[in-house]
């Protein structure tokens, strides 16, 4: 082999450890960029929070939930048949 071919030999390696490199980082900036890009649609999305007027002894409006047995239950279902109470447990099934 003589000095020519391995200079080219050499150069052929270092290209090819280049694109290796060039590929890798092309594809992690791509892949952070696209992460960056999600991460800041998700902040600028502000939470909707419904605005009520309501005061205490008004009438609620209708609404519907989950029963423990995974049934949907409306509140114009037992309006004028029963009193309802609505009750959170903020800390409920939490572990603390």
């Amino acid at each position: 082999m003589s000095v020519l071919e391995a200079g080219r030999l050499e150069i052929s390696y270092w290209r090819k450890r280049m694109k290796r490199w060039v590929t890798a980082i092309c594809g992690l900036t791509l892949l952070l960029g696209t992460f960056a890009a999600q991460s800041s649609a998700v902040a600028q999305e502000e939470p909707v929070i419904a605005k009520t007027t309501l005061k205490a002894g008004d009438v609620a409006p209708d609404f519907t939930l989950l029963a423990n047995n995974w049934k949907q239950v409306k509140l114009s279902d037992y309006r004028g048949k029963k009193n309802v109470i609505l009750a959170f447990y903020v800390l409920a099934f939490t572990g603390g």
